[in-house]
């Protein structure tokens, strides 16, 4: 069933030795290497499963006693008897006191022999420790172990360690003024060994804040009568133009990655949803090895009939984009070492109603600091950048909506002003001076779109299904996109949005 109590790793592969006798027996059933989940179950009977983050002391004279299984972070021998085991638990983590095994201390052997990362279970009481223990995320408890066993061993030599990979470059440049020298892991190697950078307190809370920003983003829309949706990821052409475009072979046809879900959310409008909106997967072949660019990442879409105008669209932008994100994420961002808590969206500022700016209002302000930009181009990063420290100056504000884009750099389906058709009835939304919404009417006449498209160089034969749906009848509508990597990249001061992708896709990279 295990492995004989040993000072000795056993080899890996090797098979568990019969089951001894007597003392050696019992030694066996309270640690060792596990064979069966089957006989463990029998092992641990008398011990309820427990969360790490969970765990409290007995309140009366009564004892808790516990099985926990994680991970091995951190293991310290004391003398020959007794050991410190730190077993982390997904963010959690725990001190485990390691005294028994007989007389002569097996089970601290064992513990002292186990290599980190180690998977293990452990069963014990919990208590309450001399004086709250350091460096773990449990500090008025601990668990007095009487039973342990490995479940899985790790090598005993890991490719990165996750204390190395959990220091930032800061934490390195003070240990080396202070004559230190700690060991610093660069992001390609800690992406290279994602699996393991991944157990790290930091990416733990990124990815649970993650997920809490896109259940209140589904949360909000299904309140406001939002009916959620999944679209076609293989298509016959752009659907943004341009030839930023994963192309492929599709049962001898032609056809590519949708770059967003935009040509379907607009055709579930015209087939009477209404309100619609979508997370899922959004692709862009761009060759761009920038801080905030990804090949793939996870779209939030939202498109939405219109009554009178565009800035209804804009308003629910607005809506979603002003929510109390830190409601839902104070648990996670505790996880993250943050000395300057300014770097948290939530206290970034954005006034009581979202500030609006006409795009001829951005080139001004850019124009009078001395910043060369077209007025009917794009901002390139740089200018955005600018634009967003001159505004956070000038209305105290690091959250705005820039609005009415020249017609010449928004998609082909954008429809434009009535009042001057150079410019468009479209906005983007801005965070600390980048863009984090893209948004806009859409064009619901088809004669127009076709037109549109062709002048853009799509061939309008490859988006023919599209162009058709609004000849049945459609409805004015409007939408918008948002990022959810770069949202969370942001939101958490984060300076790279590979660090907001589970396995990021960049130019460059495509495993593990």
């Amino acid at each position: 069933m295990h492995q004989p109590a040993s000072t000795e790793l056993p080899p890996a592969g090797s098979s568990p030795r019969p089951m001894a006798s007597g003392d050696e027996h019992r030694e066996e059933e309270e640690y060792g290497d596990a064979a069966t989940m089957g006989v463990l179950r029998d092992l641990y009977a008398g011990y309820a499963w427990a969360d790490v983050a969970e765990l409290e002391p007995a309140s009366g004279a009564g004892r808790v006693r516990v099985r926990v299984r994680g991970a091995a972070q951190a293991v310290r021998a004391v003398g020959r008897r007794v050991a410190f085991l730190v077993l982390r638990q997904g963010p959690a983590t725990v001190q485990c006191v390691v005294s028994g095994g007989g007389d002569g201390g097996g089970m601290a052997r064992f513990a002292a022999g186990l290599s980190r990362e180690s998977v293990v279970d452990v069963a014990g009481v919990v208590s309450l420790p001399r004086e709250p223990v350091r460096g773990t995320t449990q500090q008025l408890v601990e668990i007095q172990v009487e039973k342990l066993h490995c479940i899985s061993r790790a090598v005993p030599n890991l490719p990165i360690g996750v204390d190395d990979a959990a220091r930032s470059e800061e934490d390195v440049t003070r240990a080396k003024a202070a004559g230190e020298q700690l060991v610093h892991v660069g992001q390609d190697k800690r992406l290279d060994y994602r699996v393991i950078d991944l157990r790290t307190a930091a990416n733990q809370a990124i990815f649970r804040v993650q997920c809490q920003v896109e259940n209140v983003f589904r949360q909000v829309l299904l309140s406001e009568g939002f009916v959620g949706i999944h679209t076609p990821k293989l298509i016959g052409g752009s659907s943004e133009g341009g030839a930023a475009v994963f192309k492929l072979d599709y049962n001898g046809q032609a056809a590519c990655l949708a770059q967003s879900p935009q040509l379907h959310k607009q055709m579930a409008v015209c087939g009477g949803f209404g309100r619609v909106f979508e997370v899922g997967p959004v692709f862009r072949a761009e060759d761009s090895n920038t801080h905030r660019h990804l090949c793939e990442f996870v779209g939030l879409d939202v498109e939405m009939a219109l009554r009178d105008h565009y800035s209804e669209a804009r308003t629910m932008a607005a809506i979603l984009s002003c929510i109390d994100l830190c409601c839902c994420c104070l648990g996670s961002l505790k996880l993250f070492d943050i000395t300057d808590p300014s770097s948290l969206l939530y206290v970034a500022g954005y006034l009581g109603t979202t500030l609006r700016l006409d795009y001829d209002e951005g080139i001004r302000m850019l124009q009078e600091a001395g910043v060369h930009v077209d007025p009917m181009g794009d901002l390139n990063t740089e200018a955005e950048k600018k634009l967003g420290e001159l505004v956070r100056d000038k209305y105290d504000t690091e959250f705005y909506m820039l609005c009415r884009y020249p017609s010449a750099v928004r998609p082909f389906y954008t429809m434009p002003c009535s009042d001057d058709p150079r410019y468009s009835c479209s906005f983007d939304v801005f965070v600390r001076g980048e863009e984090i919404i893209s948004g806009a009417q859409r064009v619901h006449v088809p004669e127009l779109l076709a037109a549109q498209a062709e002048a853009r160089g799509i061939d309008v034969g490859t988006i023919a299904a599209y162009i058709d749906s609004f000849r049945y009848g459609a409805p004015p509508h409007g939408g918008f996109g948002v990022g959810l990597e770069r949202v969370v990249m942001l939101f958490c001061g984060l300076g790279n949005i590979r660090k907001t992708s589970l396995f990021p896709r960049d130019p460059r990279r495509l495993a593990p």
